[in-house]
């Protein structure tokens, strides 16, 4: 693959002759491959993608859209697998344990390391194996409530919860509406039942019926009851608006300054995967978080690009593992 150059006799080259074969040389290791930044063969095997949740969530929305960018650049296959089970860690695991040479990583919530090691006394995996290399979205919680319930307000929510006993649903213990409720039932000074379903969905149509009068709930498993005058919007949980409802107020706007319950998409790899992997892949990543078709189609599923640093990544997962640890100390959550 290197240039030979041929001499007259025993002539030697020229000067410019030189600076013209030195040249060609750096053309020839530009195209190598990315042997010179470090990067060895890398990719020289299928890359796959971990998701441990079910197929259809927003996971994989941004998952596939992420791959459909980025697979012809790598010019080497990428698939997504689903590893669903215990809340995220079977997925998370495998991950952790696979081999650092950029062939697996994990798109995971940030959940998985911001809540899960506080509620599951046996967790499958160590934090610490799993690096964190980039946010790829953001996302928040909606407040609902059945229209019987007659608020219109965070205001009149905490009020009404005041003045007798009331109950919310979410998707299961543990997950963000539920972790979400609970902070903001601690900076109102109010309390609520908790009554945990599988998955937001089954949440939402109880909350929808009347059985349970309010939750706070994914977006875009509520915002069609919301426009249809089924469920009542109250607040988001995020420190911004909601792309998709731009006219219901965050929580902090609405009375609570210094709340935020947001919670993101992130892309992990298992430690020790060289850096320059890492940093490549993200490159490649990001570049496609920034396309025009990729922000399209966040918001339309309530979500907003990330496309942070490592490092920026790993100062929020910390920041919110703290937050989280503190709301579920306070509730006694343990889950097996």
């Amino acid at each position: 693959m290197y240039p030979r150059f041929a001499r007259s006799g025993r002539q030697a080259l020229s000067a410019r002759g030189w600076r013209a074969a030195v040249a060609l040389l750096a053309l020839v290791w530009a195209a190598a491959p990315g042997q010179a930044q470090g990067l060895g063969n890398w990719p020289e095997r299928v890359i796959r993608l971990i998701a441990p949740y079910p197929p259809g969530g927003p996971s994989d929305i941004v998952a596939r859209s992420v791959i459909a960018q980025i697979a012809p650049q790598l010019h080497q296959a990428i698939v997504l697998e689903n590893k669903p089970g215990a809340g995220g860690n079977l997925g998370a695991a495998e991950v952790a344990r696979a081999a650092p040479d950029g062939s697996t990583w994990l798109v995971a919530t940030d959940t998985t390391l911001t809540i899960n090691p506080h509620v599951y006394p046996k967790l499958p995996f160590k934090p610490g194996d799993l690096t964190p290399v980039m946010t790829l979205s953001y996302f928040s919680q909606t407040l609902v409530c059945h229209p019987g319930v007659g608020v219109k307000s965070l205001a009149e929510w905490v009020a009404k919860a005041r003045s007798g006993a009331m109950s919310y649903a979410s998707g299961g213990a543990g997950v963000p509406g539920h972790m979400a409720m609970e902070l903001l039932l601690a900076r109102a000074g109010v309390e609520m039942q908790h009554i945990p379903y599988k998955g937001p969905a089954p949440a939402a149509q109880d909350v929808i019926g009347g059985q349970v009068p309010c939750g706070f709930l994914a977006g875009p498993t509520v915002l069609p009851q919301i426009r249809a005058g089924k469920l009542v919007a109250l607040a988001v949980s995020g420190k911004t608006r909601s792309p998709v409802l731009p006219e219901v107020p965050s929580v902090a706007e609405a009375g609570y300054p210094g709340y935020d319950a947001t919670f993101s998409l992130m892309l992990f790899a298992p430690r020790g995967t060289p850096e320059a992997i890492v940093t490549a892949f993200r490159k490649l990543v990001a570049e496609g978080l920034n396309s025009d078709d990729m922000k399209e189609k966040l918001r339309a599923t309530d979500q907003t690009v990330g496309a942070d640093t490592p490092v920026e990544a790993a100062a929020s997962l910390a920041a919110r593992s703290k937050t989280w640890g503190e709301v579920v100390k306070k509730i006694k959550l343990s889950l097996d």
